[in-house]
């Protein structure tokens, strides 16, 4: 078993807004919550070329990576039988290409389809996303001032 899974987000901040995603549940239904475009890091995968490697594959559009503006570390709370690990680690870059984001079509995309309900530009602050610190954090200002990495740890 894997004790944590690294994962990579890319945020696609354009106009006041955030390019978020709404997974598929299992039955096909849409999760009740957005989320940020990403997964997680293939074998021996660097973290600049597992971003761009997923969002192409959730998106169709190659990122241009950024710096990186997030890190947050949590326990998965659903321990599902498909996931082996008992932490996640996740990377969140910022993106700088976000005018190529604007116009996606799932169904050109390689997983899109498989795995998204919808995928748009919301305002994080009226709409439950997840991870809930995007709610409040200025995201604007950790992408256009040079200040520390935001770090959300809910391990402790």
């Amino acid at each position: 078993m894997d004790k944590r899974r690294v994962n990579v987000r890319g945020i696609i901040w354009q106009d006041g807004k955030l390019l978020a995603v709404k997974h598929k549940k299992a039955d096909g239904s849409e999760a009740s919550y957005w989320a940020i475009p990403g997964g997680g890091l293939d074998p021996r995968e660097s973290l600049i070329d597992g971003t761009v490697r997923e969002l192409e594959e959730e998106t169709g559009v190659t990122a241009k990576v950024g710096k990186l503006l997030f890190l947050q570390q949590f326990a998965d709370p659903s321990h599902s039988p498909h996931r082996h690990h008992e932490e996640e680690l996740e990377f969140f870059y910022h993106i700088e290409n976000p005018e190529d984001f604007t116009a996606i079509n799932l169904s050109e995309t390689s997983h899109g389809l498989a795995e998204l309900a919808r995928i748009e530009f919301i305002d994080p602050a009226k709409e439950h996303i997840l991870p809930s610190f995007l709610r409040t954090v200025a995201i604007d200002e950790y992408i256009t001032h040079d200040q520390p990495i935001y770090l959300h740890n809910e391990l402790n």
